[in-house]
């Protein structure tokens, strides 16, 4: 009976399995000691607890993998099973060693919060909290020091402006003699003179006629919705700062804002639907948005969140804040 099998055996055997094995997945281990899978799951979880091996955050087919300290290199050999653009991102980063988040596209973004178990992030103390993704067996103090060469080597150099002297070209000309052209005489013919008096009082004439001035349309002035004014307060009662209006629909309203925070002021771009239900769609749409203008989203809306919408908003919840109105 697999009750009568001694734990601490058992707890051993797993361990050395998964010494000659590496990262394994829970069916391999409970065949492997031969424990159903019930009973080999809860001694996988109270070694967990203990910290004598770890449950990586990547998944195969439904289920974690069981390792031990030090084979963290050893999960990259399950890499074919992440999702394509979570490959790309630990592709990218193993190359580079070091990523900045901001400089990412939104999708190698998300990617690199989502590859836990092959990064970890560091964050600049400065205005903008800048975070750095490094590659999981960069030691962190390389990582430190390459990080302030990289902010050093970004920082703008001042322009010496050299002063320019011009260049005076000096041309020979040929000097030739000037032959003074006499003007010939013109002779007027009696009547002449008078058919241009009459030509010179007629333009005259001609100028001195009034300006007729065209009327200017008037400009039209696009109205605001009853919902865009509704948002409008909304900002205006809960003191958050309206920096630019993007533009304005019916039921939509894009915007910058500046938000006060306990780390101080931080810009969002702001989108307002008016819509009876927002979807997980309407939150990706948002936060791609606002990422291409590197910055957080805030969504507003009249609506509730569905079910996959509640779920993102909480895996992506440090990219993307929503309010009720």
């Amino acid at each position: 009976m697999e009750q009568q099998k001694n734990p601490m055996e058992m707890r051993n055997k797993i361990i050395a399995l998964l010494k000659i094995r590496g990262p394994s997945l829970p069916v391999h281990i409970s065949k492997e000691i031969g424990l159903s899978s019930i009973f080999a799951g809860a001694f996988l979880s109270e070694l967990a607890s203990s910290k004598e091996i770890k449950i990586s955050n990547m998944k195969v087919g439904g289920s974690p993998l069981y390792y031990l300290p030090g084979q963290e290199t050893l999960l990259e050999n399950f890499s074919n099973s992440m999702p394509g653009k979570e490959k790309e991102a630990l592709v990218l980063l193993k190359e580079k060693k070091i990523l900045e988040d901001r400089k990412q596209e939104p999708s190698i973004r998300v990617a690199l919060r989502n590859i836990k178990d092959f990064t970890y992030p560091l964050t600049l103390n400065n205005e903008e909290k800048t975070i750095f993704w490094c590659f999981h067996s960069f030691p962190e103090e390389e990582a430190k020091i390459e990080i302030e060469k990289l902010v050093e080597a970004s920082k703008p150099k001042p322009i010496i402006q050299e002063e320019i002297k011009p260049i005076i070209k000096v041309e020979q000309k040929e000097l030739k003699p000037k032959i003074e052209q006499k003007k010939p005489e013109i002779k007027e013919v009696k009547g002449e003179k008078n058919e241009r008096k009459q030509e010179e009082i007629t333009d005259k004439k001609e100028i001195e006629k009034p300006l007729i001035k065209l009327k200017e349309k008037p400009v039209k002035i696009r109205e605001k919705s009853d919902f865009v004014k509704k948002i409008t307060i909304f900002l205006e009662s809960e003191n958050i700062e309206l920096l630019e209006e993007k533009e304005f629909r019916k039921k939509e309203f894009l915007a910058m804002i500046r938000i006060n925070s306990d780390i101080g002021k931080i810009k969002f771009l702001c989108i307002a639907k008016d819509k009876k239900t927002i979807t997980d769609n309407d939150l990706a749409i948002a936060l791609q948005k606002a990422q291409a203008l590197k910055m957080p989203a805030f969504l507003i809306s009249s609506g509730n969140l569905n079910k996959k919408a509640s779920s993102y908003l909480e895996n992506y919840s440090s990219l993307i804040k929503f309010r009720r109105v």
